[in-house]
């Protein structure tokens, strides 16, 4: 499980797209799409701002990127631990590499992910943390409408 300096910038840009979020009222979810580095797409979460149910992070990323044939070689990068649904549409699509900034405020699917044949990487990225945490606190209401509460 190597860290590479493209991971560590595509994390980047994972929180940049949550912060983007959560500047126009959404919720500070972020994620990147790359093959080696290459960014394919990303994306955030823009369930608020749509009023899409279905519209998280790692969705909107998947759909900016567009039909694709295979996922081999790929990492996606999202800036909080997926949810269930966006765990099962990494699994069907067979996304081999997920890297996670922030498994503190949420997380749980890890495990199901490994067991999926998906290599996991959390990578405690400091600022995602935090902006996560500041979001529960400070919208608790809608952080449960997204998470399903």
């Amino acid at each position: 499980m190597t860290i590479t300096d493209w991971d560590r910038r595509f994390a980047e840009l994972a929180f940049l797209e949550a912060k983007k979020s959560a500047d126009n009222g959404g919720l500070p979810i972020g994620s990147a799409l790359a093959a080696g580095e290459r960014l394919i797409a990303s994306g955030h979460n823009q369930r608020v701002q749509k009023g899409d149910p279905i519209l998280h992070g790692e969705m909107d990323c998947l759909r900016n990127a567009g039909r694709r044939k295979t996922y081999r070689g790929m990492t996606l990068y999202t800036s909080l631990s997926p949810c269930l649904m966006c765990a099962g549409t990494i699994a069907q699509f067979k996304i081999p590499r997920l890297v996670i900034n922030d498994t503190v405020n949420f997380g749980g699917n890890e495990g199901w992910l490994r067991d999926k044949g998906v290599e996991v990487i959390d990578l405690q990225h400091t600022d995602s943390i935090a902006l996560m945490a500041r979001f529960i606190r400070d919208q608790p209401a809608l952080w449960n409408e997204d998470i399903g509460e």
